[in-house]
């Protein structure tokens, strides 16, 4: 395949720079009083964040250079080296224990999620194997229980963390790309069903979760435990109304509401940008969606295609999940809002996602 001399698309990454840049304002505003209580400087998770900016950025211009095709070929050695670390994460004394799960690596002052990788190792060497083996997809034991299997297995590791929000992402991006690819529908049907008996069996295995379901059907009936996130949130977003309070003016993000330049930094904008920055966020996303798809319907072989297919797939679920949760539409669980939340792993990663999904889009047949 010849190297394109095209240039990306820069709609893509100007929508990409722009909610970037909106993510790291955000978490100064949201994190300021916390940083300054805990650290005394409250300007601590805004260094945190343009430095976490700026190397994902730097790698996003970089690996928009690379040839997508050449993470076909270390595919194989990328999810090895995944799984290595979510087994590593495992070891009692290696892997650190933040919010209840053992999740974290640490590497010198800062430190990084496994299962961030493995989300994007999954969708590189899968994108790979379904493209190579395309007509094995229609059968269930050759094509589609193989890739299911190696999906679980990564599922399993991440759930010993535990760290159910990421698991969840990971194979719904998976099971896109494998229907996507031609897999027969009557053979997802019956998988539906399968999924749906064992994501019951998850919840049902661990107290926390039953209580998140039960306080996200009534939150008011615990509003000082289970409750409490989104009750807090509801909160931020409702006083927001069409305008906001204004940019810096919110009330929860004073220990109100926790962490809230996390998982719910959308209920911090929403209070102080209103229903108008909210659908801004949300307008923004879709047209990054938007030209990933695009990307993807346009890319010149099927390798391509299902890469940026899985790329988009996997913001998209973070996208629908973090804000269904912040406005009280899905049970509480921990997933960032891509390019808006603090987090190392979470926003380098993303970042290089959307860098190779720029590299897909310079060979686009438009």
């Amino acid at each position: 395949m010849q190297k394109s001399k095209s240039a990306p698309d820069y709609i893509l990454l100007l929508t990409t720079l722009t909610l970037l840049s909106i993510g790291v304002i955000m978490v100064y505003s949201a994190s300021a009083a916390w940083a300054e209580y805990r650290f005394e400087d409250s300007f601590f998770f805004l260094k945190r964040q343009l430095f976490f900016a700026g190397v994902g950025v730097t790698l996003m211009i970089f690996i928009m250079k690379v040839e997508y095709w050449t993470w076909r070929t270390y595919a194989k050695l990328i999810l090895i080296v995944c799984f290595l670390l979510l087994l590593l994460v495992l070891v009692p004394g290696v892997g650190l224990v933040r919010g209840g799960a053992r999740s974290w690596l640490g590497v010198g002052a800062f430190s990084i999620q496994p299962s961030e990788f493995m989300k994007m190792g999954m969708a590189i060497f899968l994108a790979r194997y379904l493209s190579e083996n395309q007509k094995r997809i229609v059968s269930f034991k050759k094509g589609l229980l193989p890739n299911l299997a190696l999906v679980m297995s990564g599922f399993a590791l991440i759930m010993l963390q535990p760290d159910l929000g990421t698991g969840a992402v990971m194979v719904g991006t998976c099971v896109v790309m494998i229907f996507v690819s031609g897999a027969r529908v009557s053979h997802f049907l019956w998988l539906g069903v399968v999924g749906l008996l064992g994501f019951v069996g998850l919840i049902a295995s661990a107290p926390y979760r039953i209580q998140r379901i039960t306080s996200f059907l009534d939150p008011w009936s615990d509003p000082l435990g289970s409750g409490f996130q989104i009750i807090q949130s509801l909160y931020a977003i409702g006083p927001g109304g069409l305008m906001g309070l204004g940019f810096g003016d919110s009330r929860q993000k004073y220990f109100y509401l926790p962490e809230p330049q996390t998982d719910f930094i959308f209920a911090i904008l929403s209070e102080e940008l209103g229903f108008i920055g909210g659908c801004l966020i949300l307008t923004l996303f879709g047209i990054l969606l938007w030209r990933g798809v695009r990307a993807a319907l346009a890319a010149p072989d099927l390798y391509g295609s299902l890469l940026a297919a899985g790329i988009v797939t996997m913001i998209a679920i973070q996208v629908m999940i973090n804000i269904g949760v912040v406005s009280g539409l899905m049970p509480v669980t921990g997933i960032t809002l891509p390019l808006l939340s603090y987090g190392g792993s979470s926003l380098t990663l993303m970042l290089v996602s959307i860098g190779i999904l720029l590299n897909i889009s310079r060979h686009a047949r438009w």
